[in-house]
């Protein structure tokens, strides 16, 4: 029994293999056994394979959501300088993650889509998007025109159209950088993004220009953004720095017939942040759940 039990468990770990990095070795069977305990079976040599589960590297941890939004809010909205053409990309410009910028590739992609900067330009950081294997970097608005169901609205007198006229004539003068990763985008710092960046644009010659903005603010909002909080009469840039860009925004007409628009941050049941702007300017704030609240405190 001794030896079927043995080729039983020699079978199970072969068929358990769940990886290739796998080795052997020989083990020859104890001649001074009693035969009679192995039915009466010959002496045999019996192979067991030994499996190495992962070979001993620890992969990266995915990126979480509370590591997406410290990046959105250190990353979006911030000033870096060219170092090399940005390439007018509706769809993107790839950047693969780990390897040398192949400038001849740029240099194609430039003459044939133009540039949107130069090196020694300013530009600025729009919209962040996070993909399976890839972030997003929008850059100057990005590369494409947003649809505008008014600019497709006519109305006009009779058989005479009204003037065509283009009301956001900046739009689709960016572009997009995409980070590729090859892989499930690990765990990353806002550092680590701006470093992935760095073959197009530099952060580090001067002060981050929201920092420089931050400083002519009125202290209160200062602290607000430092603490990640939207006070009342912050406008939307203010918000944008202190909580990030929302995921989701509602707009509606209020009861005096104004028309509001709120900004939401967070899930319920979770903690939830509403910011109400009408205009520009925040007039309301309302926090759900919120852990941190006084217990039995109104938010």
């Amino acid at each position: 029994m001794f030896l079927r039990s043995t080729l039983l468990l020699a079978a199970a770990l072969v068929m358990g293999a769940a990886t290739p990095d796998i080795s052997y070795f020989r083990s020859t069977v104890d001649r001074q056994l009693d035969l009679n305990s192995l039915d009466r079976a010959p002496a045999a040599d019996v192979f067991v394979w030994v499996v190495q589960q992962g070979g001993g590297k620890t992969q990266p941890s995915q990126m979480g959501n509370q590591s997406k939004l410290t990046i959105v809010r250190f990353v979006d909205g911030e000033f870096a300088k060219v170092v090399q053409p940005l390439p007018h990309e509706k769809t993107g410009y790839k950047i693969v993650v780990g390897k040398p910028l192949n400038l001849d590739d740029l240099k194609n992609e430039v003459r044939r889509e133009g540039a949107i900067a130069s090196p020694g330009d300013t530009v600025q950081i729009t919209n962040i998007e996070f993909r399976s294997k890839e972030i997003a970097i929008q850059i100057n608005g990005g590369g494409r025109k947003k649809f505008h169901l008014r600019d497709h609205l006519q109305i006009g007198m009779g058989d005479v159209p009204p003037p065509m006229t283009d009301d956001h004539p900046e739009e689709g003068r960016g572009t997009t950088l995409i980070l590729d990763y090859g892989r499930p985008v690990p765990d990353l710092s806002p550092d680590d993004v701006k470093h992935a960046l760095s073959v197009f644009l530099d952060f580090s010659k001067e002060r981050s220009a929201t920092v420089n903005w931050i400083d002519t603010l009125p202290p209160e909002f200062q602290q607000a953004i430092k603490e990640h909080r939207a006070l009342v009469g912050m406008d939307q840039e203010m918000v944008i720095a202190a909580l990030g860009r929302a995921e989701h925004k509602v707009r509606e007409k209020d009861a005096n017939g104004n028309d509001t628009e709120d900004w939401i941050y967070g899930t319920p049941p979770a903690k939830t942040t509403f910011v109400t702007f009408i205009g520009d300017k925040v007039v309301r704030v309302k926090i759900f759940n919120d852990p941190d609240a006084p217990a039995g405190s109104a938010n």
